[in-house]
């Protein structure tokens, strides 16, 4: 098997809401100097990690999981939010509580770094970055992980990419999606590894199966649980169905969604969150796992993204598991982009309609159902 020089292996204890507990997070550089010289990384956690007393993996409780779809802060240095952002996900932090909270980041945290992708002259070209203090509006909304493995990831070059993940780490929270990277998080002790998919060169690669496969395997080797983060499908309001096959978007591979999926379960993983469409998709499950194509538009800042229609709709995601990775029970909150673009809890709950709906449609037989208030089921034997 692959030698994963690169991996970084990620351990995480850090005060949370208090009805959440804390995370310990540790980072593990593999293959890094001489056999034994492991780098560690503690953010703002002292004491020794092993002396921590947690359950076993095989008499812990099930984990609670919560993940979004995309964020974007707002766009330094003329379009950010209200009062620099104060409060950002107050009205959806209830909703995000759980023992690992996820969300993809797509954007930088960095200053200018004189390499934006968007050079003169440039048509249709987006790019966005969001002061690298915006990190504690993540913190303080109850995100422990963010995914930058996406097409925004790498709008500063690799400067940027680097200065976001100092600003995550220095407001202690964990990041994943580098190429060859494996994020492992410890909570009720239990091991779970996060690794984020894109198709483009700055993240693990959802186009080359193959090796995904192998990054898989070997978190399922490292962790308990493991889930996989995917910014995966073309783009657009029109863009909701899942269907076999590989998706274009402007003359770019966006992958085959359903075939990288299940080729991640059988590789060992036990949570899909696709994200990248801007819109909400159906859900399935697959050999017992659930597979999310996209969680839609979660919060655009400055009102960077579209929030017309059902670009507007987003949700939270809310999964609890064993730790062998059966499945115990799930919700979906909907949630919309308010006037300012930020997340706001749906009444209406419009996004679990159209959840409802589209999983029925595109997956009559594996499709997830859903009750009124959001519970999430595996389809019914037979």
């Amino acid at each position: 098997m692959r030698a994963y020089p690169f991996t970084f292996v990620t351990r995480v204890r850090r005060r949370l809401l208090p009805a959440v507990g804390a995370l310990l997070a540790v980072l593990v550089v593999a293959g890094c100097g001489e056999a034994g010289s492991d780098a560690v990384w503690q953010p703002g956690v002292g004491g020794d990690p092993a002396s921590s007393a947690s359950p076993s993996p095989s008499t812990a409780a099930a984990v609670s999981l919560t993940a979004t779809g995309d964020i974007i802060l707002g766009n330094a240095p003329d379009r950010l939010p209200p009062d620099d952002g104060k409060g950002f996900f107050d009205d959806v932090r209830q909703a995000l509580a759980a023992d690992l909270a996820m969300g993809n980041l797509e954007e930088p945290l960095t200053v200018d770094t004189g390499t934006g992708k968007c050079g003169a002259g440039s048509t249709n070209c987006f790019q966005f970055r969001a002061p690298p203090e915006y990190a504690a509006h993540l913190r303080d909304g109850g995100f422990d992980l963010l995914n930058l493995a996406n097409n925004h990831g790498n709008d500063f070059g690799a400067k940027g990419f680097q200065n976001t993940q100092d600003a995550l780490e220095q407001h202690e929270l964990a990041h994943t999606g580098a190429p060859d990277q494996i994020t492992v998080v410890e909570v009720q002790g239990v091991q779970v590894a996060v690794a984020g998919f894109s198709s483009y060169a700055w993240s693990n690669l959802l186009t080359d199966i193959p090796a995904a496969t192998k990054v898989i395997t070997k978190a399922a080797e490292t962790a308990d649980l493991v889930v996989v983060q995917v910014h995966m499908g073309a783009e657009g309001a029109d863009k909701t169905r899942v269907k076999p096959g590989t998706e274009l978007y402007l003359g770019e591979n966006r992958g085959d969604p359903i075939r990288f999926a299940k080729a991640m379960i059988d590789a060992g993983a036990d949570l899909i969150v696709g994200h990248g469409p801007h819109v909400l998709r159906g859900m399935e499950f697959y050999q017992g796992r659930l597979i999310a194509y996209s969680l839609g538009n979660f919060a655009g800042g400055g009102n960077m993204l579209n929030r017309s229609g059902r670009l507007g709709w987003g949700g939270v995601l809310k999964v609890s598991l064993k730790p062998d990775g059966t499945w115990v029970d799930g919700s979906f909150a909907s949630t919309y982009m308010n006037e300012l673009g930020l997340p706001t809890m749906d009444p209406d709950d419009r996004g679990l309609g159209l959840v409802r709906e589209l999983s029925g449609a595109d997956f009559p037989k594996t499709g997830a159902t859903f009750d009124d208030s959001g519970t999430i089921s595996p389809p019914r034997a037979g």
